[in-house]
């Protein structure tokens, strides 16, 4: 069953946050990480309940676990450059309305961090996913419901479509965003072009120096170009900024970058996975897509990439100067997405 698509207005109050002071800041010492010198700062904001740590796969993952332990379960994903923070007003709305929700920290960012020193630091598209398995697997999840935007839409698309019988449903911004080495080869108009200009920075050896000295204020712009209408403050910013520090940071993001471009060799263990991900998979799962009115950042048409989804489908144009990080941008509209899907009428 199709519906048709919907423009939302996003409510001014959807932009308010739960507080913008942290409570502490932690150094968390990691356990059983080769380099035990290695610590991450992360902060708990209010609305956050305390992070958890937990092995799973190569990483010992850091993530949010908040609402009854037996809620039917939603995992969070969010991008770059953001955290888990993205998700501050989602997740009380929807562990309120009864869910489990869990918002791990991506490979490089915030507290999580490899078990071994040796493991390859890859952000190839299928290794972000299979950190998602991975992490499901070790909280004995054997399905949820799965969001996010940025790379953390991109992992559950993935998901959705590999194994969609983990997958209770689905909420990407921006839609359909898996790609493949082949398909990124191919040249832009000139416009499309230059709003990827990080890319090409990262591409370089002075982009990848100059990332790792000025990540703090690189990733404030990138903030700005991709939402130019949300006027965040600076303790919005430091709130997130915290997790760039982690140890792994600048590697994987220029590993993500670089293995887009095909500059940048993936892992053998993950081509079976990436050759079907070159085939754009069809998503049977319900499916909610959404975007922002004034998404400043590169991303694709709803037109170009419906086909992509086969089973219920609804998308959803949230209105009001809306940008890149919806979920924090427009909460509330966020947050009723992933119900709409959980508790369809």
């Amino acid at each position: 069953m199709t519906t048709l698509p919907s423009d939302q207005p996003a409510d001014p109050s959807r932009r308010s946050f739960f507080g913008l002071a942290a409570i502490g800041v932690a150094a968390l010492q990691l356990g059983g990480i080769e380099g035990a010198a290695r610590a991450t700062v992360a902060a708990t904001p209010a609305g956050f309940p305390p992070l958890r740590q937990i092995d799973a796969g190569p990483l010992s993952i850091g993530y949010v676990d908040m609402g009854p332990a037996d809620g039917a379960p939603v995992l969070l994903f969010h991008g770059w450059p953001y955290d888990i923070h993205a998700f501050v007003e989602v997740a009380p709305l929807l562990a309120k309305a009864g869910h489990r929700v869990i918002i791990p920290y991506l490979r490089g960012s915030g507290s999580t961090v490899f078990r071994s020193a040796d493991t390859v630091r890859n952000a190839q598209q299928a290794a972000l996913a299979l950190d998602a398995i991975a992490l499901m697997d070790a909280l004995r999840i054997p399905k949820a419901l799965l969001a996010g935007f940025d790379w953390g839409a991109r992992t559950a698309d993935i998901v959705a479509a590999l194994w969609p019988e983990r997958c209770a449903g689905l909420v990407s911004v921006s839609g359909y965003l898996i790609g493949s080495q082949h398909a990124n080869a191919t040249p832009l108009p000139p416009k499309a072009e230059l709003a990827w200009w990080y890319q090409f920075y990262f591409a370089t050896e002075r982009g990848k120096l100059g990332y790792e000295q000025n990540r703090h204020d690189f990733n404030k712009l990138i903030w700005q170009l991709a939402s130019p209408q949300w006027h965040f403050d600076d303790a919005t910013y430091e709130r997130t900024a915290r997790s760039f520090a982690n140890p792994d940071h600048v590697a994987i993001v220029i590993h993500n970058y670089r293995w887009r471009l095909g500059l940048a060799e993936g892992e053998a263990k993950y081509d079976a996975y990436e050759q079907k991900l070159a085939t754009a998979p069809a998503i049977v799962v319900p499916t909610i897509t959404m975007e922002g009115d004034a998404n400043g950042a590169p991303h694709p048409e709803p037109a170009a990439y419906r086909a992509r989804f086969t089973g219920r489908y609804e998308h959803r144009l949230i209105r009001g100067g809306i940008g890149h990080n919806l979920p924090q941008e427009a909460p509330a509209a966020f947050a009723e997405a992933v119900l709409a899907l959980a508790h369809p009428a």
